[in-house]
Formats: C-alpha cells, structure tokens, sequence
C-alpha cells in the first residue's frame, strides 16, 4: 500500500476511534474546533521571535521595520519606518498632516520616555473669532471638516525628535521603504479600501483630494495597486532636507495656502514655531506590573483610572465575558470618562489634578459609588487635590530590548479634507475635539493643544520592559487598553487572544466638553459576548445591544525575559501583522 493510502487509511481509523462527543461542535466551541491551543475566539497563535519583532496594521508597513531592524536599526527607526509606510498605504488612518505620540523603552537607561508630537491651534484665531466665524456658518460647536478644526501637523517633527535623541540609521533610510511604495504603488488591502471607498464621497469636494486619492473619481479597490507621487517627492524632500523642510520650507508655506483657501486660519508662522514636547510618562501599578500612559492633553490617564478602581476586585473568580465583570468594568468606565470630561486637557492652560487623578486613594473613594448590582444613570466628576507636578498603532522592539509604543493619526479617519496641493496627504482636524465652553479646561484657545483620543501604552515588570502595546478608536482606546490587560493578568489570556477576545464598549454622552452623563448611556458588545452576559446587563438596569462598533485595533509587543524572545500580535478586526525575525 502506497504511503499517502496508509496515511489517510490510519487517520480514517484515528477519527473513528475518537469518542462520540469530541465531534459535537457547538455555537461556542465552533470558531476552534480545529485548533489544538488557544481560546475558541483566538485568530492564530502569537508570533515568537528572538531578535526583533515589529506588530502594525499593514502587512507592508510591518515588513519594513524588519527591514530596518535586518539592516542593523533600532526599534525607533522601525517604528519611524513603518509609520511613514502606513502614512503611503493606510492615510485612512494616519498621514504626514497628524499628530504623534510615544512611548519608548531605553534599553542603554533603563528608562521609559513620552514624546508629545501633537499640533497646536493658530495662534491667530480667538475663541471671539471662532464664534463669530461658526455663528456665521449656522454652527454651535467646531465642524469635523474643513480648515478651522486644523490644528498644527505634529507628527513628521515627532519623527526627527524620535531619530534624533535614540535614532541609528540616517533617515534618508529609514525613510526608503515609504518612498519606493508611494512610487511603485502597493496594493490595498481588504479594510481599507473599505474605509477609502468610503471617504471619497465625503471628502471628494475639497480641492485636491480627489487629484491626490481618487484619480479616478473612486476609492481604489481591494487588490487595485496605487501610486502616490505626491507624498513620494515629500518624503524625499524630508529624507534629505529635515524637518524644517516641512515646518519652515515650501512644505510649510503649500500647508498655509491650502488652509488659507479653505478659509481657515492656520500660517506659515504657526507652523515654523511648532515644537514637540519630551514628558514624563504616569503610571500605576496593576497585579505586578506598572502601566504607563503620557499624561493630557491624552486621555491615557482613564486607563489607569480605570485599572485603579477595578483591581480590588477579584475579577478572575467573576469570570472573563460575565455579566458581573462586565458591570464592573462598565461603572469603573464611566467614573473615569467624567473626570475625563471634567479635567483632560493641555496642561500649559490649566492647572490639572493628574497625580490625584490616579492615586490609589482617589480611586478608592471613587469606587464606593460602584454599586455592584445597579447601572448608574448619573454620575459627577471627581475632585481630586491638585499636586505639582481614526488611527494607527504600532510596536517595535530590537535586538537590544529597546521598545516603541507608537500611535499616530489625523482624526476622523483621513482628517479635515483640506489637501495642500502636491503634497500628498491631507490635513488633520483635530480641533474639533475643543469645546467652546469658557471656563473649561479644555476650552479653545490660540495656540493651545486640543483634547487627544490616541494614546500609547506601555507595561514594564520589576524594572524591566514588558509590554509595547495599543488599541485604536477613539473613546474604545482606554477601554480597550484597560480590557487587554485585565484579559492577560486577570483571565491568563497570551498576548493574541488578549486582543481577538470580544470586547465591549460604554458609550456615554461624556465628552471633553464638561458634559455630564444623564441616560446612564448605553453598552455595545461584539457578537462573542453571550446573550447571557447581555441579559445579566440588563438585569441590572444597562442598555445594551449587539453591534459592529467601533472595537478597535490592536497590536502589541512583548518581551520574555526568562527566554530572551520576543512575543507578537496583530488582531483580525485590522489588515495588520506581527512579524519578527
């Protein structure tokens, strides 16, 4: 008998072997009824690796950070690498007209860094002007698109600000693997050709977008390849001309002329005076491990708000995906988000509570309005004592543990709208996200940063990096970066399924604007989360139902100091892949 034949023979016979029940597959054992490790919802195993790692939302972006890393770089230099390619094939997320924010681990100090790269309002435009100028347009609060929630692009000098303090390699190669896709052209991906397919029709009537990102009149299609020129010449420009090429040369000045055209306020000289800003990193301490955030005008401070009021709780004997952890969870939120209403903003324009804000003593008398068998409805801010003191996401690591938590974006998926001719990408709209209401922390203000969504996280154990890691999307960012640890260190989940288990949102009427919550808002799950855990949410007074929400995307990065590898994960809600070498 041939081989192949006894093979199939004796499986043939292992299968009838096999007793009765192991081939009853279920609604919840279905998803891995062929897989030997790992929870029914996880995608596929991590990624192991022992001398770089890089995880990102496009497979391209991803290959061009072990190009850097093979080619003797650092995990900066990837991490400035692939953010420059997903600027080229992903500006449904990202793009040289953003803002940036990491966090890096330092291997040679011992260290974590923050590096605030995000943009500031003009510094010509009052809040008197701005009213006048949205009264006259019929408005009573910032529009999503167009030149007036432009703020000042930070992203392409959080670039040089991450080269030029821990950088390698010369930028003109860092920068190589962006320019040959934005030349060659690369193919879209599945996602987002989606979501470019869907922007066209609502960006399309601002000059120059369609010339830049729908030659033909349409968004490029799943597997279409696509050029772009434009942010090619851009990209060289920056690789041998700097920084300033962009802040204080002809890409400054396209920059004004296209907001000028637009009607908005934003110069030539907002731009030449933009700096980032190097800041410590806060943190708190969750079941061993220290989480790290960068502090407002981020709203990373809601994820250890939130770990703070959950970890008296003992979370594992609930049980991942119950109603009763899922309460928790739920009222921990919309503590947290108040006192984000309430207090995140640019902290050169106000005096914020940040280290009350996560104290261990805040959290505990925040936690005594968590009643354990009732949704609330209406929750205040907190008063904590002063002490002094659409998006992607990206992780790297090297070969000397050096890591980068890196996030970057410009709003609202592809931004403002406004396209400055020749360039290549369009403008961010940032801005939207000050509130009008004097008084307020983050209420506008010339030259001021706006309340950020994006945030970058960071997890270090016993003073030794540990985890690279992020979850886009707006409002789901704390959320979900707070989900993702609870999953790993209270429910032993491994770094991929931490990020494909179903996850759940709180919605809430709570915005940066001093908005208090009056409905108790309401609870969106994924479809893995049973009827069950949804039931037992409404039985305790929630509003909840099933939806494709805003979930996110996640990718992270770990390190194994037992073993010396590198652990990595991408999850399937993106296009993304983690890959190592």
């Amino acid at each position: 008998m041939p081989q192949f034949a006894r093979t199939l023979h004796l499986s043939i016979v292992v299968l009838l072997l096999l007793p009765l029940t192991l081939l009853v597959v279920t609604a919840d054992s279905a998803a891995a009824f062929d897989r030997v490790t790992g929870e029914t919802f996880a995608s596929r195993s991590e990624v192991i690796a022992k001398h770089g790692m890089a995880a990102t939302s496009q497979p391209l972006a991803t290959q061009a950070a072990l190009d850097i890393l093979r080619a003797g770089g650092n995990a900066v230099d990837a991490a400035i690498a692939a953010n420059a390619v997903l600027a080229v094939v992903e500006p449904t997320g990202c793009g040289l007209g953003g803002d940036l924010f990491a966090i890096v681990w330092d291997a040679e100090t011992s260290k974590v860094y923050g590096l605030n790269a995000s943009g500031r309002s003009p510094q010509g435009l009052t809040l008197e002007t701005l009213k006048a100028e949205l009264e006259e347009q019929g408005r009573d609060s910032i529009p999503p698109r167009g030149a007036l929630p432009v703020s000042v692009p930070g992203a392409v000098d959080g670039w040089f600000e991450l080269h030029q303090r821990f950088g390698h390699l010369p930028m003109d190669q860092v920068l190589a693997p962006a320019i040959r896709h934005a030349r060659e052209g690369f193919p879209l991906t599945e996602l987002i050709s989606y979501y470019w397919q869907l922007s066209v029709p609502i960006l399309g009537e601002y000059k120059n977008f369609k010339e830049t990102f729908a030659p033909s009149g349409e968004g490029p299609a799943k597997g279409e390849v696509f050029s772009n020129p434009h942010i090619a010449r851009t990209l060289e420009t920056l690789a041998t001309e700097g920084r300033d090429a962009y802040y204080k040369g002809d890409i400054a000045r396209a920059i004004a002329e296209a907001v000028k055209e637009e009607g908005g306020f934003l110069t030539y000289e907002d731009l030449a005076e933009h700096r980032s800003e190097w800041v410590e990193p806060v943190s708190t301490t969750y079941r061993g491990h220290t989480v790290w955030q960068l502090p407002p005008n981020t709203q990373g401070v809601a994820t250890l708000q939130i770990l703070n009021l959950l970890e008296p709780y003992d979370l594992a004997d609930l049980g991942y995906g119950s109603a009763e952890y899922l309460h928790l969870f739920l009222e921990a939120k919309k503590l947290a988000f108040e006192d984000r209403a309430r207090w995140y903003a640019d902290p050169d324009f106000s005096e914020l509570p940040i280290e009350g804000l996560i104290s261990k003593e805040y959290a505990e008398e925040r936690r005594a309005l968590i009643n354990p068998e009732r949704a609330s409805r209406r929750l205040e801010a907190g008063n904590p004592a002063l002490e002094e003191g659409d998006t992607i996401y990206l992780a790297t690591a090297d070969k000397d543990r050096n890591m980068v938590s890196l996030i970057q974006s410009n709003y609202r998926g592809m931004g403002s709208g406004v396209t400055p001719k020749g360039l290549g990408f369009i403008l961010q709209n940032r801005g939207e996200l000050f509130t009008l209401e004097e008084g307020h922390p983050n209420v506008y203000a010339p030259g001021k940063r706006p309340f950020h969504t994006i945030i970058p996280g960071f997890a270090t154990k016993d003073g030794r990096p540990h985890m690279a890691f992020g979850v886009m999307g707006g409002a789901t960012q704390p959320q979900g970066q707070a989900q993702i640890m609870i999953n790993m260190l209270d429910f032993g989940m491994n770094l991929q399924e931490a990020g494909d288990a179903p996850r759940f949102l709180h919605q809430g009427s709570s915005q940066p604007t001093g908005e208090q919550m009056t409905d108790g808002g309401r609870v969106i799950l994924e479809s893995g989360i049973s009827y069950d855990t949804a039931r037992g949410l409404m039985s305790k007074g929630h509003r909840v139902g099933y939806a494709r929400g805003p979930y996110g995307g996640y990718q992270a990065v770990m390190w194994d100091p037992e073993q010396d590898v590198l652990y990595g994960a991408s999850e399937s809600r993106k296009d993304g892949q983690a890959a190592g070498y």
